[in-house]
This record gives structure tokens, C-alpha cells and sequence, in this order.
């Protein structure tokens, strides 16, 4: 469980400095923060260190370049701040973006939120917090387009394409590598290790189908049921799936309050009254989350004849890891043009046909076994 987050820079004319805490309320001492001034320069590089210091377990990220800040999160005795790692990262990212205005000021009980989740998300929204990401997008961009990059290359290129603030290569890397989605190896006669693109991430709006089958069972007036379903199938005839629309709707996966919401209409469809019992799960502010399912074409509200409000789901977000099998012909115009070594194609296809391996398999086990003929 998270205690508290802290926002410090170094000042060598008054030593620490906190910018900001969450809750205000917490208490840390200026010989922890000096403590914690120090592992980070012991270590002379940004990216985060864990240590103890008495009955505090910290976990705290560096972000380094013309920026420098220390993101400190203070955890229960029991949590383990290496699972920690990839939500400090995507929160200095975040709050370096919104630097110049101090916008991120604001932000903090909300970064304080969705790094308390970080650990404990699942896979969707695991990986629309991965596909949110403006660095991780750029590099699976690059990757679709070509499949296998270099390291060296790809560091280079990644500095030149995104200069607005420190991003960790490295660190962004080896959380894409633990989620699947690439691979690194290393090819003989090449300089440099090799990434390849083994899982892309698939996202789209879809109809809600359990609840169209059973919307009267799930909360909905019988008379209101083919309205429901019109109001669906209107909805998806002038759906056309893009990039802009699905970094809107992947949102909803990525701010725990507005998922908290979407988990409920994802079973139900219920009244005002059910929606503000979330607040006893954290939601704070269901107008606001209602208002955003609303604009975003998620939710529709349906009258009932007692002038009673119901809010049912017209769309839901759908977000996966798929094989990439585009990348096959992509592998072959590289071969035609010699644009990518022999060796590197190779090995690109032995490590494609590793990933594919766990899907081939689902495949078989989907295979219905023929009936024996009766002789």
C-alpha cells in the first residue's frame, strides 16, 4: 500500500527542496531526503533506487537532464518498490510534460492514484497505460513500420523524434520487453543488440454483447429494449475506427475512478443512485466521470416511463497483444530490397516463430476433434 508521494529538487542553496506532497499531512525528514539525495548521486545516473531508511520503504526515480527532480514514493514495509518501477517512470514522464505551466501541480493526488494502482492493474489496463504513452507509441510506430532496429539506432533516433524532456531508454525498453511486445537479441556480425516487434496492441471499440442479450436481466425495462439496441447499432454504423479515437477511449482504462465506473456498466445498467455508491471504491467525482463516458460515446441514458435515469453502455474499449503477422511481408520486401542483413531477417523469423508458438498451440486446443464414422 502506498503511504505518500513526495516531488523534490536539489538546491545547493537551501539543500532539498520539496515542490510538493501528497497528502499534505506527511511527514519526511530532511535527513531522509538527504539520504535519498545521496543514493541517487552514489548511483550518478536518473532511473530509480529503493531503499530503506528506518520504518520507511521508499522507492524513488530521478529524472535527470535540464529538469532534475526526484519523484519519491513512500510504501508499506511489505510492498516491493521494484513493481513500482514502471509507474514512476510513466509519472515523471507526465509530470515533465506539464513542467513549464507547473500544470502538474494539480495533477499530484492523481498521479498519487494511478501510481498506487500501477502494481495491482490488470492486463487491459496494463497495456493502455503502455499504448498511452507518447515515447512508447513513437517506438512501436518505428517498430511496425520495420519490424527489427537496432538498439543504437533506435536510441538515437528516439532523442532526435522526442526532445521535450528526459525519457530513460533503457528503462522504457526493458518494461516493453517484460509486457511482450518486443524482443532483444543479439545477431552475430551486428554492433548492437537487435529489437524486434514480437506483439502489437490492438485497440477498438466494440458493442457491449452480454448486455444486448440480456438488458432486461441486467437492469433494463423491458419496454426499453429495442430502443437499446437501435441506439447501439445507430452508434456503430458511423463508427469508423482511428488513432485519435482510441488514445480518447483508452483513458477510461487508465483513470482508476472512470474505470471503476466502466467495470460496473460493463455488467450492468443501473441508475444514479447505484453509480454514487462508487464512491465508497474511491470515486470522488461521478459527475465528472458520467460527463466523460457521455462525451466519449460510451454511455447513453435511457428514461424509464417513472422519469427514472438509467445509464447504459453503447460501446466498449477492447485492448489486446496480437501477432503481428503484417511483418511477414514487411520481412520480405526487406529481403527484395536488401535493406536489412540476411542474418538479422533470419533471426527475426526464428524469433517470430517463437512467439507464435503459445498462439499455434490456443489454435489446436480451439480444434474441434472430428467425429469417428461409425463403420
Amino acid at each position: 500500500m502506498t503511504i505518500g508521494l513526495v516531488l523534490m529538487r536539489w538546491d545547493p542553496k537551501v539543500s532539498t527542496d520539496i515542490i510538493s506532497k501528497y497528502p499534505e499531512e506527511l511527514i519526511i525528514s530532511e535527513e531522509t531526503l538527504m539520504q535519498i539525495y545521496a543514493a541517487h548521486e552514489y548511483t550518478a545516473e536518473p532511473g530509480m533506487i529503493s531503499l530503506m531508511v528506518g520504518h520507511l520503504n521508499i522507492a524513488s526515480y530521478f529524472t535527470g537532464g535540464d529538469k532534475p527532480l526526484y519523484i519519491i514514493l513512500l510504501l508499506d514495509l511489505d510492498d516491493d518498490p521494484d513493481a513500482y518501477e514502471g509507474g514512476l517512470a510513466d509519472v515523471s514522464r507526465i509530470i515533465l510534460q506539464n513542467y513549464e505551466n507547473q500544470a502538474y501541480l494539480d495533477m499530484i493526488p492523481f498521479l498519487f492514484q494511478r501510481l498506487s494502482a500501477y502494481p495491482h492493474l490488470n492486463p487491459e489496463q496494463a497495456l493502455a497505460l503502455t499504448y498511452e504513452d507518447e515515447i512508447n507509441r513513437l517506438l512501436i510506430n518505428r517498430l511496425r513500420e520495420e519490424g527489427v532496429v537496432s538498439k543504437s539506432e533506435l536510441k538515437v533516433w528516439m532523442k532526435e523524434k522526442y526532445y521535450r524532456g528526459f525519457f530513460d531508454i533503457d528503462g522504457i525498453l526493458i518494461e516493453l520487453i517484460k509486457k511482450e511486445i518486443i524482443k532483444e537479441a543479439s545477431v552475430k556480425g551486428m554492433p548492437s543488440e537487435l529489437i524486434f516487434l514480437i506483439n502489437d496492441i490492438f485497440t477498438i471499440r466494440r458493442p457491449p454483447l452480454t448486455l444486448l442479450r440480456e438488458s432486461v436481466e441486467r437492469g433494463l425495462p423491458e419496454t426499453l429494449s429495442e430502443e437499446y439496441k437501435f441506439k447501439v447499432r445507430d452508434y456503430f454504423q458511423s463508427y469508423h475506427p482511428s488513432e485519435e479515437d482510441n488514445l480518447k477511449i483508452i483513458t477510461l482504462l487508465t483513470d482508476p475512478q472512470l474505470y471503476e465506473i466502466l467495470k460496473i456498466l460493463r455488467t450492468s445498467i443501473v441508475s444514479r443512485n447505484s453509480l454514487e455508491k462508487l464512491k465508497k471504491k474511491g470515486v470522488n467525482d461521478v459527475e465528472s466521470g458520467i460527463r466523460k463516458l457521455l462525451d466519449y460515446g460510451i454511455v447513453r441514458i435511457f428514461k424509464t416511463g417513472e422519469g427514472i435515469d438509467l445509464y447504459a453502455l453503447i460501446s466498449d474499449v477492447d485492448i489486446s497483444l496480437v501477432y503481428p503477422r503484417y511483418i511477414l511481408n514487411i520481412i520480405l520486401h526487406q529481403y527484395d530490397v536488401k535493406s536489412k542483413a540476411n542474418g538479422v531477417l533470419i533471426e527475426y523469423l526464428n524469433v517470430l516463430e517463437d512467439t507464435y508458438r503459445p498462439y499455434k498451440f490456443k489454435e489446436k486446443l480451439k480444434e474441434k476433434p472430428k467425429a469417428k464414422s461409425k463403420e
